[in-house]
């Protein structure tokens, strides 16, 4: 039977995806607990989300803090909390290369697309969709992958995808590509939870694994 995974999810923007999660975790259908939300923004919509679901919630901001310190900050939290797993779900802070070291390999996050294209920085949100349909791309997903030192440039574990329609939007690829990317991160969690993936995860064994056609995909 799968473990109750002790994880924490950092958050910069609207926290659709760290609700979803609290959703399937509330509903019992993720093997996981919430252990802490961690906000790097004050004023983040995800911060009301968590709080209103009663999850234990800090805020770090990183505007004119040290990078060392903040550092040490959250793994302070991060440890009186026993999170094992960290999940970036819409976090925008490039975090320290102290703290990736401190948590190689226990630390994913999901992008809004088949990396290795279309990441690094400066690409998140309606950047990355608008990228994928200036480049005229015929499919794009998303991809969960360990957290390293490189923006979007981890090892990847989990990737899934889906086609470009015709006469796609930004806002309908994001719309269209939500529950895909909150399926990867959640079945990642999962395996994480089960033991079929271990933790820390070693960086060189890392792969592409758990990949599933999106509805309509093209092979």
């Amino acid at each position: 039977m799968a473990r109750h995974l002790p994880i924490a999810i950092l958050v910069s923007g609207e926290g659709t995806t760290l609700e979803a999660l609290a959703e399937l975790v509330g509903g019992d259908h993720l093997p996981a607990r919430i252990a802490l939300v961690v906000a790097d923004r004050p004023h983040a919509p995800a911060i009301e989300r968590a709080r209103r679901r009663g999850l234990p919630t800090i805020v770090l901001p990183t505007h004119g803090v040290d990078p060392a310190r903040w550092s040490r900050d959250l793994t302070r939290e991060l440890e009186a909390k026993g999170a094992e797993l960290v999940v970036l779900a819409g976090f925008l802070t490039i975090l320290p290369p102290d703290w990736v070291e401190r948590w190689r390999g226990r630390a994913i996050n999901v992008h809004p697309s088949l990396l290795p294209k279309y990441g690094g920085p400066g690409m998140y949100g309606p950047r990355v969709h608008r990228a994928v349909l200036a480049a005229g791309e015929r499919e794009t997903g998303a991809t969960v992958h360990l957290v390293t030192g490189d923006v979007d440039g981890g090892p990847p574990i989990a990737q899934d995808r889906i086609p470009v329609a015709a006469g796609e939007t930004p806002e309908t690829l994001r719309d269209r590509l939500r529950p895909l990317e909150v399926a990867l991160l959640a079945e990642t969690i999962r395996r994480f939870a089960e033991g079929s993936l271990p933790l820390p995860y070693p960086e060189r064994d890392a792969r592409v694994s758990g990949r599933r056609d999106g509805p309509g995909a093209r092979g």
